[in-house]
């Protein structure tokens, strides 16, 4: 995630720079390092930004499941459809995605950040 984007998110969530920080669990040291690029947001705090816009944002979308959208052939051994969390497959370890079957959790996010699945979320 690049400074500009964690900005553009904060700002999404309607929330201060004090609240961010508070929502997140961190300083507001930490929140203006990461928008002024002083400092690299860490991918659990990413992850984080996500689930909350996810929640908040994508309640308002009806958005397929994944295993629909890519038509899955593994579907019952995957943890999205295991527990019915197709609109969050992005924030699982361990989907069997071709797309991200295989990459470490920092990979994996890199490529779902592109994902329509996680964009649809997010718009």
């Amino acid at each position: 995630m690049y400074p500009e984007e964690f900005q553009k998110c904060r700002k999404k969530l309607q929330k201060t720079q004090k609240e961010m920080a508070e929502l997140l669990g961190i300083s507001m040291k930490a929140v203006s390092s990461y928008e002024q690029g002083w400092r690299e947001i860490p991918l659990h705090i990413e992850r984080q930004i996500f689930y909350l816009l996810s929640n908040r944002l994508g309640k308002k979308k009806c958005v397929s499941p994944c295993w629909e959208i890519k038509n899955c052939e593994e579907k019952e051994q995957c943890p999205a459809w295991e527990f019915q969390s197709g609109h969050l497959c992005w924030f699982l370890a361990g989907t069997l995605c071709d797309c991200t079957k295989g990459f470490s959790l920092k990979e994996k996010a890199e490529r779902c950040r592109q994902c329509e699945i996680l964009r649809k979320r997010l718009e």
